[in-house]
């Protein structure tokens, strides 16, 4: 019988060994005040990927400065920022093909923005109007584009990574020569499905990257009392995977590594873990409050270290952008988020009829009894639903009849 182990050392007395002796570097290129480390690899960002990645940087900052603002105004029921951890999200997007597919989870719409999602599709799913593609069947920030290969959100924590593992599987079956990359939290790989999938993406060998964003509290549960081992990237040593540890707010850095780690999962049908160590500056989602659980001491050490400023130092200092610039750029994308926001918002509804279509392809007697009953009821009492009513079409007809038309 053959066995993929190698020969153990013997020994004739009890030796334990808790993995103490091994420690994980931490990958870096950009200083906090964006000047390169002597020494470090060559960047292989060039001008017009490195614009764009800071544009999708830039952008996604504004966007979510905009919505947690209107959802503080009542104009929007949740939201979930990615301020703070930018680089670990777009930089890990940026290193890829276009055509790789995404599973995230639930904090990385900079990852869209760099692949071209529009402030209308943006708009659309946060309002769940009658253009959200989900018909409004989801919460806020679960975004999904087929066409941009990016997989929409799932809410509970994790399932993105065992299917992801499945998916890059198929593509390996394919052979056409792309991957698959995953990110989650650090909260997430303590999960059982973050173990399950790293298991089967090592045994079967795919060429899936798993990103873990390791921002420190698993919304306030800090890292310490998480797991007591050297991170999440040293869990990969179980699975015999390569690993590493990088700078998540050193785009750079971020950038390399996954370009490294896609190679090697392309080429090699080869899974990779990757623990990009960031924070994030905002709360957890807009439900959070992070006074309770951590200092304005520590956010503000953090803030010295905000990868949108070290990006953009980086892009000054290389004559690649410029003050003038960052000032327009900036004015048209706020403008351009709010006016999208304004228009989004007054959108009606979904038709009453998308609560049953979309999902199999004729809609089961069960789920057409209950919309002809959830119809009557509206008809019974009409004065307790708005009058821009969705369950009626401009001819006044049932939503239900509209959408078999």
């Amino acid at each position: 019988m053959t066995t993929t182990r190698s020969a153990a050392k013997t020994v004739h007395a009890p030796a334990f060994t808790n993995g103490d002796d091994i420690h994980i570097p931490l990958f870096t290129l950009l200083k906090p005040d964006g000047k390169p480390y002597a020494g470090g690899a060559t960047i292989s960002l060039d001008e017009e990927k490195a614009r764009r990645v800071y544009r999708a940087m830039l952008y996604t900052r504004i966007l979510d400065e905009r919505m947690m603002a209107a959802q503080r105004q009542g104009r929007l029921s949740f939201y979930m920022q990615c301020t703070g951890e930018e680089a670990a999200v777009i930089g890990s997007t940026a290193a890829l093909k276009d055509d790789d597919m995404i599973l995230a989870q639930y904090r990385e719409q900079g990852a869209l923005a760099y692949r071209g999602f529009t402030t209308d599709e943006f708009m659309d799913q946060l309002f769940g109007n009658e253009r959200d593609p989900a018909h409004g069947r989801q919460m806020p920030i679960h975004y999904g584009s087929r066409a941009l290969h990016y997989q929409t959100i799932s809410s509970p924590l994790a399932t993105q990574i065992p299917q992801a593992v499945g998916y890059a599987y198929g593509q390996k079956l394919a052979g056409t020569g792309n991957c698959t990359l995953t990110i989650f939290g650090e909260g997430a790989a303590s999960e059982g499905d973050f173990h399950a999938a790293l298991n089967m993406a090592a045994v079967h060998k795919v060429p899936v990257i798993f990103l873990c964003r390791n921002n420190g509290y698993a919304i306030s549960t800090p890292v310490a009392e998480q797991f007591a081992g050297d991170g999440v990237a040293a869990r990969a040593f179980g699975y015999r995977m390569q690993s590493i540890r990088v700078d998540g707010n050193d785009i750079l850095a971020v950038f390399e590594a996954t370009r490294e780690a896609r190679r090697l999962a392309v080429e090699h049908n080869e899974p990779v873990l990757i623990e990009a160590m960031t924070y994030r500056l905002a709360a957890h989602s807009s439900s959070d409050d992070p006074s309770g659980y951590r200092s304005k001491k520590e956010e503000e050490a953090w803030r010295k270290k905000d990868p949108l400023a070290r990006m953009q130092r980086w892009l000054l200092d290389r004559g690649w952008w410029n003050e003038e610039e960052e000032r327009e750029l900036t004015e048209t994308l706020r403008r351009e988020v709010l006016e999208t926001m304004k228009k989004a918002e007054k959108r009606r509804p979904p038709a009453l009829g998308t609560l049953v279509s979309d999902v199999y392809a004729e809609t089961p007697p069960l789920l057409a009894e209950q919309l002809r009953e959830l119809e009557a009821h509206i008809q019974r009492h009409p004065d307790a639903y708005p009058k821009s009513a969705p369950w009626l079409n401009e001819e006044g007809g049932s939503a239900r009849e509209e959408s078999r038309a």
